[in-house]
């Protein structure tokens, strides 16, 4: 069975693994302002595809809910459509989500989900930005793939690296956020994703949450320029938004 991936933009792609459909951190709102909290975060492009375009999903794996470039309007109600969302405690008690605590799983089909560390910015910003989880995805036969999250932390994907030694497809979101509530970068940059790249031994590398908003200070220019000059080109996956690429498979002895 194929395991493809469809970026949608922002955050959000659909994945197709082990027979089902995932989404990822739903944003379908057209251009325009957001408010969070004290802040007004800018979309400049819309997604790809539309919720009808993409159809039902049967997955929806939220690295957190409180920030509308993750989740926003349209999101949501594509959120509530599908049969089961995975996301941080925080979510499941503000959204009704199904929670899952760092390094708890959760199998559906023949896929496992397991939830990851994640951290939204420098050390310590937990209370500013609130939870933000990372996703691992295996099953017998199927590529391992890992999916970042708003995470900007390296030390975590070195964590992560220790506990999945054999990581088939990477997910990493990037953009190297700044916003005026945080003295740090909210997310990685290129360089970091990079690193991440290789500290988790990727074979496949799709960079996300790298375009549309106005907070976003780096995009897949930047991403390509960084893999290119650590001479890891090879590993990025070439897509245009809205069109299915076929991905991987699993690497012998991966679970």
């Amino acid at each position: 069975m194929t395991t493809t991936i469809t970026v949608i933009g922002g955050p959000t792609a659909l994945l197709e693994l082990g027979g089902l459909r995932i989404l990822t951190d739903p944003t379908f709102d057209p251009p325009g302002d957001h408010p969070a909290g004290p802040l007004t975060l800018t979309k400049t492009t819309g997604p790809a595809l539309s919720p009808a375009d993409v159809g039902p999903v049967d997955l929806v794996l939220l690295s957190h809910d409180q920030h509308p470039d993750n989740l926003d309007g349209l999101g949501r109600q594509m959120m509530s459509a599908a049969p089961l969302t995975l996301s941080t405690p925080e979510a499941a008690a503000r959204i009704g989500v199904t929670p899952l605590h760092p390094w708890q799983h959760h199998d559906v089909g023949r896929v496992r989900v397991t939830a990851v560390p994640a951290l939204h910015g420098p050390p310590g910003c937990e209370p500013v930005v609130g939870q933000v989880t990372g996703f691992v995805l295996t099953g017998d036969g199927l590529p391992t793939v890992y999916i970042s999250g708003d995470n900007a932390s390296l030390e975590y994907v070195e964590l992560i690296a220790g506990r999945f030694p054999v990581v088939d497809i990477a997910l990493l979101f990037g953009g190297a956020v700044r916003t005026p509530m945080i003295d740090g970068r909210l997310t990685l940059n290129a360089t970091e994703m990079m690193i991440a790249a290789r500290l988790l031994k990727a074979r496949q590398v799709v960079p996300l949450h790298v375009e549309g908003w106005t907070h976003f200070t780096e995009d897949r220019t930047d991403v390509h320029a960084a893999f290119s000059e650590a001479g890891l080109d090879h590993l990025l996956v070439s897509f245009t938004p809205g069109r299915p690429v076929s991905l991987g498979s699993a690497r012998s002895g991966a679970r």
